[in-house]
């Protein structure tokens, strides 16, 4: 095969910068008019004529993880799936993660923190153990948003698919369908979809929930972190992070005005 000319790969450079300009040129407003009610297939598809290579699927391979695995790779299959494994994960979750991996055919980027669990406990200790705000935050920055970041950075992602709905925590609902987040754009196909909605397209598409849905867990994380629903919860996001908080931090803007919000939020 030839090498390509010095010029066509001016052409290829100028083609490229000119895409980034016209990306950042997006129109936010309208096209959220646009795509405010549009489906979640129309809104994946034109994340995939927009952004082609550049559009990235974050999961955690949660209860309803099913659901964005089959919708993205369906109308895009060869999308890069991003994998943040704390390595504090129950052992269901890496058995999900297995069977989703091969029914779909998944292309699967799996990013880990730079410290391993027992280097990060000899360092600071269990921090989940401590109860407070301020631990859990550390943990959730080293384990989960900096392997993100990087991920993202790279990955070259110009836009982020995430399986957020709005009714999952505060922050959630403040979101459009389309955003940005650290100078990235953001997709949110299913953000006003309703439980029903979920259990629709799972049982349309003969998809599995995470085996934890039969104990009576609604969101899944880390085993030390996530525990069933109970009667005196009076929020699902209770049955996370002791419920100190709401988010991970993963979804959270990271300049550091925005940032201080991981006191109350974080995935």
């Amino acid at each position: 095969m030839t090498s390509a000319s010095p010029q066509r790969l001016v052409e290829r450079t100028e083609d490229r910068a000119e895409a980034r300009t016209n990306l950042r040129s997006l129109d936010l407003t309208t096209l959220n008019q646009t795509y405010g009610s549009a489906s979640a297939e129309a809104l994946v598809q034109w994340g995939a004529d927009t952004f082609g290579t550049g559009m990235v699927l974050s999961t955690s391979f949660g209860i309803q993880a099913a659901v964005m695995l089959h919708l993205v790779t369906t109308i895009a299959p060869s999308t890069p799936i991003i994998w943040v494994d704390t390595g504090y994960l129950p052992p269901e979750t890496y058995r999900f993660a297995d069977q989703l991996i091969d029914r779909l055919n998944l292309n699967l980027k799996v990013y880990q923190a730079s410290l391993s669990p027992a280097h990060m406990e000899a360092r600071y200790g269990r921090l989940w153990e401590k109860g407070t705000v301020e631990a859990l935050n550390q943990y959730d920055q080293i384990r989960k948003v900096e392997p993100m970041q990087r991920a993202l950075q790279e990955l070259k992602a110009t836009a982020w698919l995430a399986g957020l709905r709005s009714k999952q925590t505060d922050h959630r609902q403040t979101l459009d369908r389309i955003g940005t987040q650290n100078g990235i754009y953001k997709l949110l196909p299913i953000l006003n979809w309703h439980s029903r909605d979920i259990y629709q397209y799972l049982t349309e598409h003969d998809l599995p929930y995470h085996p934890y849905f039969d104990q009576g867990y609604v969101t899944v994380g880390d085993w030390h972190s996530s525990r069933p629903l109970s009667a005196d919860d009076s929020d699902e996001r209770d049955t996370r992070f002791q419920g100190l908080k709401q988010e991970c931090g993963i979804h959270l803007p990271q300049t550091p005005e925005e940032a201080e919000s991981l006191d109350s939020s974080s995935l």
